[in-house]
This record gives C-alpha cells, structure tokens and sequence, in this order.
C-alpha cells in the first residue's frame, strides 16, 4: 500500500517544518540543558492549530485525521523531541473527554487545551504498575454524589502544569479490568499534589510528574463515561497513542539524520568530507532507509486506524510504534558515530537526539508488550 501524501498533508507538513525550523531549533539546547517548560512555543504552536490537532473545530480545533496529525508530531519532533513533547502533549487525555465526556466537559475544557491556555494530563500509570493497568490501586469510593479518590500516579506526563487531569481509578477493587473507571479531576482540586520529576535522560524540555491523590472529592458529574468502563473506554485510544509515539519516533530518527547528514558534509579528514568515505555514506544510506520504512509504516498504521477495522488497525500500530522506536534509536545512535567525539557533547544535536529518543522504545506500551500484541493479533 502506498502513502503518497495529499496537498493538504504536505502543506501541513511544511507548515510545521517552518515552526520548527525558524521558532524551535534555535532555542532547543536551551530548553533541554535547563528543563525550560515551552510556555511561549505552546503559544504560538496553538494559534497554528498545532496543539492537540485531533480535537474538531467545534472545540476550537482544526479537527485533523490520524495521518495528519502524525505529521504534526513528526515534524514537531524532528525539530526538537524535547520541546515536540511539550507542545504534542498538551491534549494528553482529552481523546477521552472528547469521546466519553459530558457536553459540559468538552465545551469547558477542550477549547481551553486548544487554544493553549490549559494542559491535560493523563493519569493512569502507578509505581506499582505500568503495563499492567488493571492492576491499578488508585481507589474511589463513593460517597453521597461525590467520589473520594485516593492513590499515587507516577511518569504523568503534564503533571505540573496541567489544570485538568483523566485520573484512572479503581471503582470496584475486586473486579480487576472491570472495575476501572475514568473521573475529570481539576488539579486544583483539594488533596491533588504533584511533584515534578526532574531527573530524566531526555525530553527534557517537557513535563513529568508524580501525582498524589489524597481525599480527592469529585462530583458525580464527574465521571468520565460509564461507572467501571474505564479500562474499555482506555482501549479506544491505544492504537492512536500508538501511533503518535511512532510519528515521534520518526520524527527524532529524521533529526539525528539531518544531523548526521550535515555534519558528513562539513568535517574533513584526509583532506576529503567525511561523507565521501564509503564507510560513512553506507552509514547513511542504512540510517535514511531505516527512517523511510518506519515513517511508511506509521503512515499505514495512521491510515488503519481511521479506516480500518480495531484489530487491524491494533496490529498495525503496535508494529509501527515497535519498528520505528526501535530504529529511531538505532539510528540516532549512528548518528552519534558519524560525527564522533563531536557527537558526544552538547555542542552538536546528536546526543540529544540519542537520548530523546530512547523513550519511545518504553512510554505507550515497551517494546516488548508491542511483540506480545503483534503475536495476539497473528493468532
């Protein structure tokens, strides 16, 4: 199947290279050597329609499909994963609100993240728990028209700086997967505090955060969808999540690429570009192949998941978020080696491309639960 981008998609696509190009690269060592929040780049990426570009015009925004919205994350990533993260994440949940979620909800919320001026967080992972959600300990229990919920949330991407959170919980803890249901949590919201995680090795520049919850009153009103179809109402959305992280694989991939790429053709040795030497240009050759096989199987991944059928369309985006992380960091790694020593500190892009990358391969799924879906959906 071809992926032959229309004139709509390469204007996006274009659009969001500008961005990044003009108003991204040049302030991103910046933001990753201090862990600069983008707070001026969320701006100007919302009057784009570049923050959550899924949600539809009605909401305040632009309303785009799976691919293109893929595009916006390549392109966003490729001019720094860091700051790509920042601006790409600032919807991170509202997949949720917009599907399950009350009218009230959408119309106060969803055009607040659009127009950049709120972040959603996404709180389902727990220390104790990652992959296996339905293993979740986050507790909330009913009292009267309210919902006390009581847990810690960790790796919550936005945790800082999201006004609103889709918090996971557990409504009946016998039930495992069936007792898991989604509750609207305003962060300020008595008994919600979040404690920023500094520590990372890359996509710095973006927010991360461990939530804690503690006699966390809610309305009733405030339950996302039905009581205990929490973890069925999640599985929607695994297949785009998916996806997204492959386009942000492909996106760091190309970057470590250009980089590699100008640097070969500016560092002499010999008297010759080191781009010149065989060993260097079958370096780049494999890394350009293995971008262009990942970004075509994200692009079909995209595709299936707006019109395909969920199992199809589940396999694909596993195989594309497998593939493409896996390589992305394959490739950055390579970059690193065409450049060197030179690579191996911040005065070249390399290294950062390295490590920004690397969190494909875990965040959505490691790569190791990607083959166990892959295989199910062979069977």
């Amino acid at each position: 199947m071809a992926f032959t981008l229309s004139d709509e998609h390469r204007a996006i696509r274009d659009a969001v290279r500008e961005f990044g190009e003009e108003e991204i690269a040049p302030v991103a060592r910046e933001h990753d050597e201090e862990g600069k929040y983008p707070y001026e780049l969320i701006e100007q990426a919302a009057r784009y329609d570049l923050v959550a570009p899924n949600i539809p015009e009605e909401y305040g925004g632009p309303g785009m499909d799976t691919l293109s919205s893929s595009i916006v994350t390549e392109e966003l990533w490729r001019a720094d994963p860091g700051i790509g993260s920042a601006i790409g994440s600032r919807g991170f949940g509202s997949n949720m609100i917009l599907e399950f979620g009350d009218e009230w909800m959408k119309s106060e919320w969803l055009t607040r993240i659009t127009g950049g001026e709120s972040a959603c967080a996404s709180a389902i992972s727990e220390p104790a728990h990652g992959s296996n959600v339905a293993g979740m300990e986050t507790r909330a229990q009913q009292d009267g028209e309210e919902y006390v919920i009581n847990g810690n949330k960790t790796w919550i991407t936005n945790g800082t700086v999201a006004d609103v959170a889709v918090v996971m919980a557990k409504t009946d803890m016998e039930a495992g997967k069936r007792g898991i249901t989604a509750f609207l949590v305003p962060t300020d919201t008595e008994g919600v505090t979040a404690e920023k995680i500094d520590n990372k090795l890359g996509i710095r520049a973006s927010d991360l955060a461990e939530l804690i919850l503690d006699d966390v009153h809610v309305p009733e009103e405030n339950v996302i969808g039905e009581v205990n179809e929490g973890f069925y109402q999640l599985m929607n959305f695994f297949s785009s999540g998916r996806v997204s992280v492959a386009a942000q694989a492909v996106g760091a991939a190309q970057g470590a690429l250009d980089a590699a790429l100008e640097y070969a053709g500016e560092r002499e040795q010999f008297g010759r570009k080191i781009g010149e030497f065989q060993a260097i240009e079958h370096k780049l050759a494999e890394m350009a192949t293995s971008v262009e096989a990942a970004r075509s199987l994200t692009y079909r991944a995209a595709s299936e998941v707006t019109d395909g059928d969920q199992r199809t369309a589940m396999k694909f985006a596993s195989m594309a978020k497998l593939f493409a992380s896996e390589h992305a960091v394959e490739v950055a790694d390579e970059s690193i080696q065409v450049h060197g020593g030179a690579g191996y500190v911040t005065d070249h892009p390399a290294e950062r491309y390295y490590r920004d990358a690397r969190i494909t391969k875990i965040y959505e799924g490691t790569s190791e639960i990607q083959k166990n879906i892959i295989a199910d959906q062979l069977r």
